[in-house]
């Protein structure tokens, strides 16, 4: 029974410890709090239970005493619970009370820091915390404590220590906390910012001095520089090139990751809403296998989807049964896949579509077997089939999988209604996200992945913006750069 206190860093995702992900992993609870990031519950089991104990401005879930008690609870339950915590445990964020809650109650725990906003979100804005000659210290402070009512904190002392000062939690205060260290001789004119949201993509930066700040709307939760440091704009989070667009992924669940990190690097908010999911075909896998079976009977094995290579690899016994059994792949991602299972695809066309993948196959050759199997999904073109018995082939086609419709929650079409840009990375994507939400529900661009994809979502009614010449994840995302920044 062990109960871990993971700080979940200020909100970017990849700011994530290593140890702390491997702990929710294995969660069998996670309580987590309003400024953890939603996305990094996607690595909790399924089975997990999921507790929102989060706190907002002026009114709370769960008293601290009720979540200490509730983590002691668990803990003596024997299960494994990780409190997910935003930023560091230890900084501001009461994990000092309740890990000796813990303690008191003798159930072990571990504390596992994480970053803190103090130190992330400056760097984020582009403002580093020291620099030689200018600033060689820094001190930061909670801006809960009521300068005008007196406590522990010496306010005098903070103004004459000098160098960076990072307040967390002030916005509420700000006022106060403003004139109370100019009272104390911090000059006005001290260069000062205010990074809301920071590290996450709505992260919005505001520079002024301490005596001009307060002029400017802020809201929680913004991280206050004061000091020289504060005028200096290192940009580089707020200019990456899709920084603020929102973006929904409708790949399937166990695939969105792939287009969602692609989508974080050039700086936009990934929505995940899967709108399908891979189930097994109708018959359950037994033409596959039977296939598997006869598999030395064919010159080559054809696979048109990543989902085709994953359930081939499954079926094989041993990587040794294709012997001499070539393969193609449409693209480089199914490609990987394969080389996923060590085994390299003998065919990948230049472009990525069923036309081009025909187009560079070999005629067959009277001497040889002429036998392929194709493994695609259960619903699919015959262009390629019809293609390649038009040429001289014998083609078994073997439906691999098939796609189902995923359950849509109120939270995903709630971030729905707020995105900028719906992705296609397939025609049934985009059959079902019209079945669910209409041509009506999109949002105002439309990206696909190839012409196909593209073709169907104009058949369905959908106005296409961005087509990936490159009909890859990396070219859908280097072709809504262009989108947006020309």
């Amino acid at each position: 029974m062990t109960v871990y206190l993971v700080g979940a860093g200020p909100g970017d995702p990849g700011l994530l410890t290593v140890r702390g992900a491997e702990l929710l992993r294995r969660a069998d609870v996670v309580v987590y709090d309003r400024l953890s990031v939603r996305s990094l519950l996607d690595l909790v089991p399924k089975e997990a239970d999921q507790i929102n104990v989060g706190k907002h401005p002026g009114r709370s879930t769960m008293s601290q005493e009720d979540i200490s008690a509730l983590l002691v609870e668990r803990g003596k339950a024997g299960d494994t619970v990780v409190r997910l915590k935003g930023g560091d445990p230890f900084v501001f964020a009461r994990g000092g009370e309740e890990a000796q809650a813990l303690l008191d109650a003798g159930v072990d725990f571990e504390i596992v820091p994480g970053v803190s906003s103090a130190l992330a979100v400056p760097a984020y804005a582009g403002i580093p915390l020291t620099m030689r000659h200018s600033s060689t210290s820094f001190t930061v402070l909670t801006g809960h404590e009521d300068p005008d009512k007196g406590g522990e904190l010496d306010w005098d002392a903070v103004a004459r220590l000098g160098g960076t000062i990072v307040v967390l939690m002030g916005i509420g205060r700000l006022p106060k906390i403003v004139n109370r260290l100019m009272a104390s001789g911090l000059p006005p004119h001290t260069p000062a910012a205010a990074i809301q949201w920071g590290t996450r993509p709505e992260q919005r930066t505001v520079r002024a001095t301490l005596s001009t700040l307060q002029d400017h709307v802020l809201e929680p939760p913004s991280t206050i520089v004061i000091g020289n440091v504060a005028a200096m704009n290192l940009d580089w989070f707020e200019s990456r090139p899709l920084f603020g667009v929102r973006v929904v992924v409708t790949r399937p669940a166990h695939q969105a990751g792939v287009l969602s990190r692609e989508l974080r690097r050039a700086g936009a908010e990934p929505i995940e809403i899967p709108v399908i999911e891979i189930a097994d075909p109708t018959d359950g896998g037994r033409r596959l296998a039977e296939a598997v079976d006869r598999i030395a009977q064919y010159r080559w094995v054809v696979l048109t989807s990543p989902n085709g290579a994953e359930r081939l690899l499954a079926a094989l016994p041993d990587a040794r049964a294709l012997g001499g059994v070539r393969l193609a792949a449409i693209g480089p991602a199914t490609a990987a896949v394969l080389r996923s299972g060590n085994l390299l695809a003998d065919l990948v066309p230049d472009r990525y579509v069923s036309e081009s993948l025909l187009a560079a196959f070999p005629a067959p050759r009277e001497s040889e077997a002429n036998r392929v199997l194709l493994v695609r999904a259960e619903v699919a073109r015959d262009v390629l089939p019809a293609g390649l018995e038009a040429t001289g082939w014998s083609v078994d086609v073997i439906d691999a999988y098939r796609t189902v419709a995923a359950p849509i929650t109120a939270d995903q079409r709630e971030a729905l209604a707020s995105a900028d840009v719906v992705t296609f990375t397939a025609s049934s994507t985009v059959d079902r996200f019209v079945d669910e939400f209409g041509v009506e529900g999109a949002p105002g661009v439309v990206a696909c992945i190839g012409p196909v994809t593209a073709e169907t979502a104009a058949e369905r009614g959908l106005t296409v913006d961005v087509v990936a010449d490159v009909h890859t994840v990396s070219g859908l995302v280097a072709e809504l750069v262009r989108h947006f920044q020309p």
